[in-house]
């Protein structure tokens, strides 16, 4: 229950001495004496100092929505209002709003000015059926921003189980920063419960939006500019055009310090979670309804007074909603005296400010729970893996990293929401990689893991993971004799291309995983980032937060990536909702849909261009296979024409030509190598490298003959590859996806169905249980094979100016099927042939 009445702060102000602050312990080396001193808020008052309270001031806000006119009758609307922190589907607050038209509905209700509302609209039935966009995708949330007395006017397109049969039309334009005057990229927008995200010219576009008056809404996932909303006006058939201007937020510094209950033990991680991507807020639709991760939570420092702290710095006027956790927003989180979620709320003040906060429990009662998990894991688990636990009460949640007790011994402690709970399952996986890398027990996402029965008082399950799903040690690879190796250029390039799917779980692994790459004697590091086709016909290509990686989270990978010395390349590509064959069958191509397309390929790409111009990367990446059919006499994958238009030529020259403005960097072209000929497109000469994606199985045979493989790498890199070399003049880098499976994968596409995330690593590509080991290890060996082939015959021919892994699986190793070498055998031949490549680089190793 959210109760936004309750919220309120202290009047007084104590001014906080650079002592007392040391006693924190967080003091940041740039405070000097000339800073102002701290304001003091203390939020948990004892009810016995009214005196020191001030109840924030509130105002009215009325609500008012359009229904669609075929909404079954007599069925009550309900205003949603959702909590971001423990998660859009678990902590809902429903009000039944009342009918005030024939198809229109009102509700008014209190809010604190400053709050930021993220609501939506549900009808309730049976079964509660949510409100969806005019595509049928479930509406995450509108938001309103409560600046004073307010009406807010929305459209619901249709609900969950009707369609939407009428006219749409679209809110386009750009942000730009009202100081700078500069365009704001990564901004949130949303309008008739529909959301994009601006680009890096602050472009957005809200399509499909139904006829009516919305709430426009831009808002940052940071706070670091002042919410901004207004009204729009659609029109059927119609574009709305809205450029606007918001104001920056300052920073400020805050200390949050909080009171833990009796018993909380001393040693275990305590965790902020709150709605800002500083707080762990991923804004992607998780496991379970979750929208916080653990691993991106800040941690509180113990004080030796026994209170908790930690110092963020925060935008001022930001309205932040947080609590208190020993797991995440849902699990171990903090509860209230009466048993309820806690859910804390305040709008950042405009000077450095110290928060006191009292944590009343952590949920269980005084007969039931706590739940202590303590496993044994196997003495051959990685090294620097962290061991995850995931519970599935109503499905599996996002994993809660577990407490390192000593080499291969973990525990958790586990108080809530247990005492909702008769029973659950649960289960243990590497580095937050539940799916994929699993406990053999209980691998893939359809696995019933273990169970657990609550009863009254402490309990303590005690268990072993044996062995873990697709990782055999045993399989890891060993020392092979090599060849003479001559040594190559420093600007050849000996690279991992990482995979395009993504989780917001990948950051925290980023320093470990980049020293695994770095320790292959890699120097590039090729990254995949993504935008989404969430639209066909007009066709929209746009980032979506729950299924492409962050602005910020790519800015982070590339600076940790040039922190470890690699080179850097970017070679983004889309997402599909159907494999890439079946969507272009798909397509309307007349001439208005292929102006579409070009406009959204544009964008997508220029953005780009912008961040590696912005980030220092040194090569981006254009072309691929899946774009085959938008090249100059495109065709489908059943030969026919794809109606491309007939000056695509001129067009995709204008594009490169753009995106050279904008980027300083080395351009490459992606070209997929065929058996019956490679066909560069006619305008190659505008770009500097060609990047051939050699996914081409070297052999049918059962049996792993590497003299043969040899043979079928060598005659193909003398006969096509030589050809292209000759005749193009360009340096030309092997780019290599070689699946460890039978049958193989080399053309698995990513794409996204009913909003999962489906890869040539996906589960859908993993058949649990784990394989017996004389399979698994004759495809790993298919596959070490094939790079060995294909690195002895590269040796012989200086004219190949590099190399790449496709598919690298950055945050575990596993023996899976798909094209990632971390954790194969193919890894120590990598690492062979790469560090011999360029000696003098890992020389010191």
């Amino acid at each position: 229950m959210i109760d936004f009445s309750h919220r309120h702060k202290s009047i007084y102000v104590r001014k906080v001495g650079y002592i007392l602050i040391l006693m924190f312990g967080i003091l940041l080396a740039s405070c000097n004496s000339a800073e102002p001193p701290l304001k003091s808020i203390r939020l948990s008052q004892p009810e016995s100092s009214p005196e020191n309270i001030e109840i924030e001031p509130l105002t009215t806000i009325t609500f008012q929505v359009d229904i669609p006119p075929d909404t079954p009758p007599g069925q009550p609307i309900m205003l949603s209002i959702l909590d971001e922190v423990t998660g859009l589907a678990l902590n809902i607050t429903r009000m039944e709003m009342q009918k005030v038209g024939d198809t229109t509905y009102s509700i008014t209700l209190p809010f604190p000015v400053g709050a930021t509302i993220k609501y939506r609209y549900a009808r309730q039935d049976t079964f509660t059926a949510e409100e969806h966009t005019t595509d049928q995708r479930p509406v995450r949330y509108r938001i309103y921003q409560v600046d004073g007395p307010g009406i807010v006017k929305d459209v619901v397109s249709n609900w969950s189980d009707s369609t939407y049969e009428g006219s749409t039309g679209r809110i386009m334009g750009k942000v730009s920063d009202e100081i700078t005057e500069k365009p704001i990229p990564n901004l949130l927008v949303t309008a008739g419960g529909a959301q994009t995200v601006t680009s890096s010219q602050g472009e957005y576009l809200l399509e499909g939006l139904p006829p009516g008056l919305h709430n426009l809404v831009f808002y940052a996932f940071d706070g670091t500019y002042h919410t901004y909303q207004q009204g729009a006006q659609v029109a059927a058939q119609s574009t709305t055009p809205a450029d606007i201007r918001i104001s920056p937020s300052p920073l400020v510094k805050l200390i949050f310090t909080a009171v833990v209950p009796e018993g909380t033990l001393p040693a275990v991680p305590i965790r902020l979670a709150g709605n800002l991507v500083q707080l762990g807020n991923t804004f992607a639709d998780l496991s379970g309804g979750m929208n916080t991760l653990a691993s991106r939570m800040p941690t509180l420092t113990a004080l030796p007074d026994g209170r908790y702290a930690v110092q963020i710095e925060l935008p001022a006027g930001a309205f932040i909603q947080y609590k208190y956790t020993l797991g995440d927003g849902f699990w171990n989180a903090e509860y209230t005296s009466s048993g309820d979620f806690r859910l804390r709320s305040l709008t950042v003040p405009d000077e450095n400010t110290l928060i006191e906060d009292q944590i009343d429990n952590w949920g269980s009662s005084s007969n039931v729970g706590p739940v202590i998990f303590d496993l044994a894991v196997p003495a051959t688990t990685p090294e620097f893996d962290t061991i995850s636990i995931q519970f599935n009460p109503f499905g599996w949640t996002e994993p809660i990293p577990m407490w390192k007790l000593e080499d291969n011994h973990w525990v958790y402690m586990l108080f809530s929401p247990i005492t909702r709970i008769e029973d659950f399952s649960y289960r243990y996986c590497r580095n937050d990689q539940c799916n994929r890398a699993d406990d053999a027990l209980t691998p893939g996402a359809n696995s019933s893991g273990r169970l657990v029965s609550i009863s009254n008082g402490t309990q303590t399950v005690r268990d072993t993971v044996d062995a873990w799903h697709w990782y055999d040690p045993e399989l890891s690879g060993q020392d092979t004799e090599l060849p003479e190796i001559k040594p190559r250029q420093e600007d050849f390039m000996a690279a991992v291309e990482l995979q395009s799917y993504y989780h917001p779980s990948f950051g925290s692994r980023l320093p470990v995983s980049y020293k695994e790459i770095k320790d292959l004697g890699s120097n590039w590091i090729v990254m995949s980032p993504t935008w989404t086709f969430t639209r066909q016909n007009p066709p929209v290509l746009e980032a979506v937060t729950r299924l492409d990686q962050s602005w910020t989270d790519l800015t982070y990978s590339i600076q940790k990536a040039q922190a470890f010395e690699f080179q850097v390349a970017l070679n983004p590509a889309p997402n599909f909702p159907v494999e890439v064959q079946e969507w272009w069958s798909n397509v309307t191509p007349d001439f208005a849909w292929w102006q579409v397309w070009f406009e959204r390929y544009q964008n997508f790409i220029l953005s780009f261009a912008d961040k590696a111009q912005q980030e220092g990367v040194d090569a981006l990446i254009l072309g691929g296979d899946w774009l085959l059919p938008a090249l100059p006499g495109g065709k489908l994958s059943d030969g026919t024409p794809s109606g491309v238009p007939g000056d695509a030529e001129d067009r995709w020259r204008e594009i490169i030509n753009e995106v050279r403005q904008r980027y300083s960097g080395t351009l490459i072209w992606s070209l997929p190598a065929e058996h019956d000929g490679i066909e560069p497109p006619p305008f190659i000469e505008d770009l500097d490298q060609i990047y051939l994606l050699w996914s081409l199985p070297l052999t049918d045979q059962p049996d792993v003959n590497f003299t043969e493989i040899s043979k079928a790498a060598a005659e193909y890199m003398d006969s096509e590859v030589f050809l292209l070399d000759i005749s193009l003049e360009m340096p030309i880098i092997l780019a290599v996806a070689y699946p460890s499976a039978d049958g193989g994968l080399q053309n698995c596409v990513h794409f996204v169905q009913n909003n999962e995330e489906t890869s040539c690593f996906h589960p859908r590509f993993l058949d649990p249980p784990f394989p017996d080991n004389q399979n698994i290890k004759h495809d790993l060996d298919e596959q070490s094979a094939a790079y060995a082939a294909i690195l002895t015959e590269l040796n012989k021919r200086q004219w190949i100016d590099g190399v790449v892994s496709v598919g690298y699986y950055l945050p575990a190793a596993l023996q899976d099927k798909s094209n990632s070498i971390h954790g194969k055998p193919a890894q120590q031949i990598l690492s062979d042939w790469y560090r011999a490549f360029h000696p003098g680089e890992n020389s010191s190793d």
